[in-house]
């Protein structure tokens, strides 16, 4: 598949809103940091030694394609600022790949399930993204895709450390393992800052909507490992899933209370986001998320029918501003963002339930 396939494809995999515990839990992905041995890490890495790296990964890519199916390699050169945007909305690189691209590239497998940045922070960053609580099935992935590649590459190991990483800490296993979790119940019920003070006190890290240094939007929340060192994938993978299972326990705790304390309230609360939503003619990113995450919610809770619950994954991404200016194949200002934003909207609600 083509990166003009990958960019034409609306709904990745993660976005189809499947799999364990997805009323709550939106994807599960994990990373895992690789570098080769005796090449500086990319940051201060000269031209030469990150065009190593590049030859190296299509070496890689090459041996392993039998072993891994339909990957395909992408230097970052050749895709376009928008393109490139487009891919971060899609969750399959981060903001800071889209930076001073030559020498980068990412290798992308054609159902997005996979994705590999070369030369971002490390030489290489090997994703697996899956729908719902799925960290153990993404953990076999990504493992899968880093045995094929150390079977041709040397990466930069030791005995004492573990896999060497451009940040300490990622040193270790060079994990992260992490699952989007949509929590408006905590939030609403100002619990949100106590449970991420828990969860901290047990390792684990709360970001934003694409992670480290991000905001929150649509009440979406990231859980991750903060240590990768003296624990296996597998001990992380599993405390992460022990801690994630707590944390939707006491979403779902939270909704029963609200629903049953002042359920009037919380009605009119959705049905005036459902309102906003249904014939707003503008509407910025940020309040369509938060009204989007209502209307989950409402569907969540029985009080909104006739609407797929996968409307949150899907429009969380598709109305941000490289996929707005995709889908009306022109460039936009942020008034006419908010304009067409508030269409694409109210098309996706029209004919369906309240």
């Amino acid at each position: 598949m083509s990166l003009k396939d990958i960019i034409n494809k609306t709904l990745s995999q993660w976005m189809k809103g499947t799999g364990p515990e997805s009323d709550i839990v939106i994807g599960s992905r994990v990373r895992l940091a690789r570098n080769l041995s005796d090449v500086p890490f990319p940051q201060i890495a000269d031209d030469e030694q990150k065009g190593y790296v590049i030859k190296e990964a299509k070496r890689a890519l090459q041996q392993a394609k039998n072993a891994l199916g339909d990957l395909e390699f992408i230097p970052m050169a050749e895709v376009s600022p928008l393109e490139r945007q487009l891919l971060v909305e899609k969750h399959l690189i981060s903001p800071a790949h889209t930076q001073q691209v030559k020498h980068k590239a990412v290798i992308l497998r054609g159902d997005e399930a996979v994705s590999i940045m070369v030369n971002e922070e490390d030489h290489f960053r090997i994703q697996a993204l899956f729908p719902g609580l799925a960290p153990f099935e993404a953990w076999e992935l990504c493992s899968r895709v880093d045995d094929a590649f150390d079977e041709v590459l040397h990466f930069a190991y030791g005995d004492r450390f573990g896999y060497l990483t451009a940040c300490p800490t990622n040193v270790g296993t060079g994990m992260r393992a992490s699952v989007m979790m949509h929590l408006p119940a905590l939030t609403m019920t100002d619990q949100i800052r106590k449970m991420i003070s828990a969860v901290g006190k047990f390792g684990l890290a709360v970001r934003g909507i694409y992670g480290e240094g991000t905001e929150v939007l649509g009440n979406i929340y990231q859980l991750s490992n903060q240590i990768t060192l003296g624990h296996s994938e597998e001990e992380i993978i599993r405390h992460l899933y022990k801690v994630t299972q707590q944390v939707l326990e006491h979403e779902r705790a939270a909704r029963e209370r609200i629903l049953a304390k002042d359920r009037l309230q919380l009605e009119d609360r959705i049905y005036r986001s459902y309102g906003i939503l249904a014939n707003a003619r503008m509407i910025a990113t940020q309040e369509a998320m938060q009204r989007l995450s209502d209307v989950r919610l409402g569907i969540d809770l029985g009080i909104v029918t006739g609407i797929e619950p996968r409307i949150l994954q899907e429009l969380m991404v598709m109305i941000r501003p490289a996929h707005l200016q995709k889908l009306m194949g022109q460039e936009l200002d942020a008034p006419a963002r908010d304009e067409k934003r508030a269409a694409l909207i109210r098309e996706r609600l029209r004919g369906q339930g309240r």
